[in-house]
């Protein structure tokens, strides 16, 4: 009886205790946000005020998930992220029904041939298969979703030998040969995670005849993992090829040069959403990082603006040359076509000097970053489509345009649209973003805090466990053999025998009246 009657009590005490509880808490609340000078809606309408905020913080995801359309995100819409993600992991780029492109709007169209190209005409190389992992979907009802993963042997996909890309041929001791035209832009270790830059590096080491860029935050054990080419990306910051007081080192070159896993060099003066040094957050700077720059643990880091080796367009190109000659491999630069008129100087000197750099790097203004100031993401540069085709004449005018590959960058995520950039005159595609969908990036848009939720953008090692580096890395693979795949579906659609052979004349613009401009036209 007297248990019974304890259990009565202990039950009428929670009872109490739930009922009273909100009431004191809402009252707390209404008294700090009332009393609070930062807010002023808070000040009126405390309880309101409160909504109005929790709202205000679920917003993106609401927007993401619920109320933008197909085709409406940004930075990349729910399409363009389901697209990158299934060739990922389901090596697939299927779909039903139809387009769901604005064919009003204007934009690129490949003109196909009246005589497409058969499949047994292509020159593609595909005699060494890759052993990958792909999804295999069971059930995908309203409440349950079940797939397993297969083990698979896909064709590579890979250039033959006579359409090879070669960078550096006649001006290096080790030129870079390509057999693939698609591989990942610059992303620093430190803007990465070290579990992310793994996966990408056994990704793309898999999936063979690619390359992966360092980014200007130094070549770490990290991009070394995978059996894959690298491009190590030298910034204003020189980190990884500098002394302790910030000059560039000789030494500290030559020993990045003597890595056979290194092809190539590319000096970064500028980046599509940055055309300034780079940055990264204090809370990302570990002692493994710094260590890898040179710089302090925990410090903010802001590259500077701009070389101080060189002023002028004769000291870039003589600096080009001398690291030529110091590492005997490929040096390029990469650059954002802003005010054309340092473009055409720049090339005109090239011309004078014959001194030319053995690549060239095009980033769009609508490229991405792990963080940036949002007026230069914004507003400064021109956009990929209007800066390819306009550094490609000019190569052209001057005779110099079979002396440099061009590499071209900014939102190129799907087959469809690298073919584009590569007809626009492009040699060569680089893909961040898309890649970075593949390793687990859902949009969250906070690479600048350190707080990536799925551990691709942060060196948070609790953050990072999301990221299951064998998996992901599968998708990488999947992932860049799927866009090749879908390069020959493009060039067979053209007519030519290889996506090499990309022109601008197989490339034309609807203008929104409906007015259709040739690729050539775009460039004059």
């Amino acid at each position: 009886m007297s248990l019974t009657t304890s259990m009565l009590t202990i039950l009428l005490m929670l009872m109490l205790l739930i009922m009273i509880t909100p009431p004191l808490l809402i009252f707390y609340l209404w008294r700090r946000d009332r009393n609070q000078r930062e807010h002023s809606v808070l000040r009126n309408f405390p309880i309101l005020g409160k909504l109005r905020y929790i709202f205000e913080k679920m917003g993106p995801e609401l927007r993401q998930y619920l109320f933008l359309n197909d085709n409406e995100a940004k930075p990349f819409s729910r399409n363009d992220y389901e697209s990158a993600v299934i060739a990922g992991k389901y090596k697939s780029r299927i779909i039903g029904f139809g387009s769901e492109r604005d064919f009003e709007a204007g934009g690129f169209f490949l003109q196909n041939a009246l005589y497409p190209t058969n499949r047994n005409e292509l020159r593609v190389d595909q005699s060494t298969k890759v052993s990958t992992w792909v999804y295999e979907l069971d059930e995908d009802n309203l409440f349950t979703r079940k797939e397993h993963l297969v083990e698979r042997d896909i064709s590579p996909y890979l250039l033959k030998e006579e359409d090879t890309v070669i960078i550096g041929e006649g001006t290096c001791r080790e030129p870079f040969h390509v057999r693939g035209l698609v591989g990942q832009s610059a992303m620093s270790f430190g803007s990465l995670g070290d579990r992310a830059i793994i996966a990408l590096s056994i990704g793309l080491g898999r999936a063979g005849g690619t390359w992966m860029n360092t980014g200007e935050g130094g070549l770490s054990d990290y991009h070394l993992k995978g059996d894959v080419d690298l491009i190590c990306q030298i910034g204003p910051a020189l980190f990884g090829v500098r002394d302790e007081d910030g000059a560039f080192s000789v030494e500290a070159f030559k020993q990045k040069s003597a890595l056979p896993q290194v092809k190539a060099f590319e000096l970064k003066l500028a980046q599509g959403a940055k055309t300034r040094g780079g940055h990264i957050d204090g809370s990302k700077v570990t002692e493994e990082i710094a260590q890898i720059r040179h710089v302090r643990v925990g410090e903010t880091i802001d590259s500077p603006n701009r070389f101080s080796e060189f002023h002028t367009h004769t000291e870039l190109l003589a600096f080009v040359e001398r690291l030529r000659e110091i590492g005997g491999k490929p040096v390029g630069i990469k650059l954002v076509v802003g005010k054309l008129k340092d473009i055409d100087s720049l090339v005109r000197e090239m011309a004078r000097s014959q001194i030319v750099p053995d690549f060239i790097t095009i980033d769009g203004s609508e490229g991405g970053t792990g963080a940036t100031y949002q007026e230069l993401a914004d507003t400064v540069g021109l956009p990929l489509k209007a800066a390819l085709p306009y550094v490609h004449r000019l190569l052209i005018e001057h005779g110099l345009r079979n002396r440099v590959k061009l590499f071209a960058s900014g939102k190129l995520i799907t087959a469809d649209k690298v073919a584009i950039a590569l007809a626009l005159g492009a040699d060569l595609v680089n893909i961040a973003r898309g890649l970075m969908f593949n390793v687990g990036c859902i949009q969250a848009q906070v690479c600048h805090t350190n707080r990536c939720p799925v551990g691709v953008a942060t060196t948070d090692a609790k953050l990072q466990r999301a990221l299951v580096v064998d998996e992901k890395s599968y998708r990488v693979t999947n992932y860049i053999i799927s866009l090749r795949e879908g390069l020959y579906n493009m060039a067979a659609a053209a007519g030519v025998r290889s996506p090499t052979e990309l022109s601008q004349e197989h490339v034309v613009y609807q203008d929104p009246d409906g007015r259709v401009r040739s690729g050539y036209d775009l460039s004059h």
